[in-house]
This record gives C-alpha cells, structure tokens and sequence, in this order.
C-alpha cells in the first residue's frame, strides 16, 4: 500500500487554500512591513514596508510631474462648514469623519487631562481635501489665464474605518490625491481619462499587476463626482481590489467652492475640477496578487534590494576571503544598472545561521538571493535563486556571467510575475448570460467556512440599481466597473439576466476589499 505524498512545508502557515486571510496578515509578519498600532485601526509601517511606498511615490510622482502636475501641501484640517457645501460630498463622508472639537487639555479634579476649550467651530481631520482646496483655488483663480491648475499632494488622510485590515483598511493611511481645474468641460475630462491611464501604466508595468480601467456605476460614485473611473484588480483569492480612482467632479465642487473665471470672452464661468488617488492600499494589493505560500515576492521594479549576498562563512580560516569576495561582487553587481538605476544590493553578514538567513529574505520578497561560500569562490561561481521560481530552484553561475546578465534576469523576473498575474485572472474570468449561473459562479460550496471561489464575471446590465443592492444583499457582489472600451473588452450589447431589459454592455461583476 503506497503512502500519501509527505505534505510540502511552507514558510507562512497557513497557506492561502487554507485561510486567505489569516496567510495575508502572516505574509506581513513575516516581511516585516507593518504592524497594528496602540491606536485603534491604525498602523506602524516598518522600514521595509515603508520602503515599498517609497518606490511607489518615486515612479508615479515622476510619472505625475511628466504628465505637467506639481506638488503642494494642504492643511490636515477642514473647517466643517467647508465639508457642508457639497452636499453629495458631505453625506459620503459623514460617517468616517474624526472630528476635532477643543484645542486645549487641562487636568480634572480626578488628576486626569480634559479638553476645555471648545472650538469655535469642529475641525474635520482631512478625510479627502477637495473642498479646502477648492477653497484655495478659488482666491488664486480670476481668469482663464490662471488656468490649468494641476496639483499633487503627498499626505495622510483619516477615515473612521470600523472594521480595519493593514494596507487595506484602516483609520489612518498614505496617499496621493491629485486636485486639477480647467476652463473646459473637454480638458477635465481629458485630465481624468490621462490620470487613469497613468493608474494602469504603473500597476501593470512597474508593479506587476494587471488591471481593468472602468467606470464606476452611479450608486458607486465618489461622493459630488459627476464620473469616476477605476483600476480593478484580482487577487490571488479571486476578489477585486481597486486599486486607483479618477474622477471627473464637473462644475460641482467649482460652484460649491467659487471658483470663477473670466473666460477670453470676458465671461464668468466656473471651472471644471477632476481629482484623483492611490495609497499605501497598493502595498497589500502587491502582497495579494503577488505572494505565495513563503512569503512576500516582489517585482524588481519595486524591490528596495534588488539582489541579496549572503556570505557562508563556516570556518574562521576561509571568513575574510569569502567576505573580501562577496564585498567585491557588490561592488560589481551595484556598477550594474536596471531600469536606468544602480542595482540596490545588500550584502548580509548577520551573526545568523545560513538556513534562517535564507528564510528571512524569501519571505521579504527579494527578486534574487545569492550564497557563496569557500567552494564557490574557488570556482569564482555564485549560487543563486530566483524569488519567483521558488526557494529549491536554485543554480550555480560563474561570477562573471551572473553579473553581465543580472539586469536582465531582473528584467525577466519583472515580465514573468505581469504575465503570471494576467494569466490567473484570465483563468478566473467568466462570461455569464443566466442568473442561475451568476449566482452559482458566487456562492461557495461551504457556507460556514467558504473556500476561494468566484473571480470576475462578464455579465449584461440593464442599468437598474435594484439589481445591484440584490446582488450586495444576497452574494456580496458589487459591479466593480463598466470596462472602457478595449479588444478585451469590446462593446456588446445583450440582454440584462436579471431584468430582460436591453443592455448596451457588458460590466465586471465581483466580490471586493
């Protein structure tokens, strides 16, 4: 009688097939990217995570100063009476607000500190900043010759989040939000189309995950927009992540604030304002398209260290040799240039087992790891493995060569993990015309405890949003996008499944973060 196959031992427990979720905060242990806080939904990014944001404003604010934007500041705090002249923008927001209300602390009969002195008016803690900078543009703003504004602010925002999970939901977190004015309707809205196009370029080609540019349906709006448009991405457990917004804000937020121009007319009109964002949510969308059950896997182009050396230094007699050889490799690897930049190389001589050494950085998700020892270096090789292709996967490579194709296997390393992830969420992308179907595709075979299922589902929509609060209720389904216009995703009418109303196209259906 044959036995069962010993089961494989993975470095993050659990795995993934056995709880996403909990494997998703073990991943962040174990890299050591974040951790909860003494303050309730809030984090402690640590050096390595936050050197994964670091890279992420270095590419896309370049990205953002070739498309002609500039960086501004904008306080921390909104007067309330500048959140209640939008309406829309008010109520989408009310129930997330941290709201400031005395500005002085003094110690109570108790011996405990109280607030005393109240606030003429709350302050809210910036939540999104349109209408404080709406207020701004408006002084700065009197003809058409003030116009374009185009402003990018790095900062942290507050929202009262109930239920928080790191990178991806929580109280307080990092982001860009970009904040334009036009003297045209056609320019801001060209403005929002460019700015989601920047979105896709640098998920797809700088982190390595592909997406889905859509527009979102009224009843997912941002609060005021007229139009919001969308990065949707699939995760390794088949839900969506949005992970980039753009929205077209019309003249709601120009009227709110006043921000008038005169026109070469000689005209008053208001301006037409777009804003746009992403955050440190990108971060978890990297660990969840990305990582395995070892750890974080990062892509090249965003990975602090693009190549480890670890010395294995046994014996005193061969340390200084072996350590003398590897500082020399570093030297050579970080002449090497990758993307138009030295190669980022660390050289660990931690007093540390090889074995834990190894382990520690798989599961930081460095693109290349490197051993030499005495053997080795007496045959001037390296050995070395890629992070992608698993810890076993590993081969011996002459110095010399290794170094001359370094940035190519980084290059190679980078493609492999887009396609990979382009090809899962191919895999997990369904077309269905039933509601039998739809509702299958979504529900699990285990209610009680639901494995990974479901992914996107390409289905008609008659536009009715009682469609989409039965989809909510009863599958936890929202309509993540209506997908721009693509050989993926051509226009093709139909027939709603849930309505038998005509349908002009077909929209991504999914569970979400």
């Amino acid at each position: 009688m044959s036995q069962a196959p010993a089961p494989v031992k993975t470095a993050i427990t659990p795995t993934r097939t056995d709880d996403y979720p909990e494997w998703y905060q073990q991943v962040i242990k174990a890299a050591d990217l974040a951790e909860n806080s003494p303050v309730r939904g809030c984090m402690v990014i640590k050096p390595w995570g936050y050197a994964l944001w670091e890279n992420m404003q270095r590419a896309l604010d370049r990205r953002f100063k070739d498309t002609g934007h500039v960086n501004a500041y904008f306080p921390l705090f909104i007067p309330l009476s500048f959140l209640e002249k939008e309406a829309a923008h008010v109520e989408g927001f009310a129930k997330e607000c941290a709201v400031v209300t005395h500005s002085r602390l003094v110690v109570g009969p108790n011996g405990k500190l109280i607030p005393a002195s109240p606030l003429e008016e709350p302050l809210i803690v910036r939540p999104t900043s349109e209408t404080i900078i709406g207020e701004m543009y408006a002084k700065w703003v009197e003809s058409y010759r003030d116009l374009p504004i185009l402003i990018n602010q790095w900062a942290n925002v507050v929202r009262w989040e109930m239920r928080t999970r790191l990178f991806l939901r929580t109280a307080e977190f990092l982001w860009q939000e970009g904040h334009t004015a036009h003297a045209t309707e056609a320019e801001a809205m060209e403005e929002t189309r460019k700015m989601l196009g920047v979105y896709a370029d640098f998920a797809e080609n700088h982190l390595a995950i592909p997406v889905i540019q859509g527009e979102k349906t009224a009843g997912e709006r941002f609060p005021g927009a007229v139009n919001t448009y969308c990065i949707e991405a699939m995760m390794q457990d088949r839900k969506a992540l949005q992970a980039g917004t753009s929205h077209f804000l019309g003249q709601n937020f120009s009227k709110a604030s006043g921000i008038k121009f005169l026109d070469k007319d000689g005209k008053q009109e208001f301006a037409w304002t777009t804003s746009w964002g992403v955050s440190t949510r990108l971060i978890g969308g990297v660990i969840m398209a990305h990582g395995d059950d070892d750890g974080l896997m990062l892509p090249p182009k965003l990975a602090p260290t693009h190549v480890v050396i670890l010395p294995v230094m046994h014996k005193e007699e061969t340390r200084a040799k072996v350590l003398e050889y590897c500082q020399k490799l570093r030297a050579e690897l970080r002449a090497c240039r990758y993307e138009e930049q030295p190669l980022e190389v660390e050289l660990d001589t931690r007093d540390l087992r090889g074995g834990d050494k190894v382990w520690q950085w798989v599961k930081k998700g460095v693109p290349l790891i490197v051993e030499v020892g005495p053997r080795d270096m007496d045959k001037d090789c390296v050995f070395w493995g890629r992070r992608d292709k698993g810890p076993k996967n590993r081969t011996a490579t002459p110095r010399s060569e290794f170094v001359a194709s370094v940035a190519a296997i980084l290059a190679d390393i980078q493609t492999s993990m887009l396609e990979r992830a382009r090809a899962f969420r191919t895999e997990n992308t369904k077309q269905l015309d039933t509601k039998e179907d739809i509702y299958a595709y979504f529900t699990p075979k285990d209610a009680n405890k639901p494995e990974i299922h479901g992914g996107f589902a390409l289905a008609h929509w008659s536009g009715d949003s009682s469609v989409e609060d039965q989809l909510a209720k009863d599958l936890k389904v929202t309509i993540r996008c209506i997908p721009l216009e693509s050989n993926e995703f051509p226009v093709e009418p139909g027939t709603c499944p849930f309505t038998g109303k005509p349908s002009a196209r077909r929209v991504v259906l999914g569970k979400s973060y």
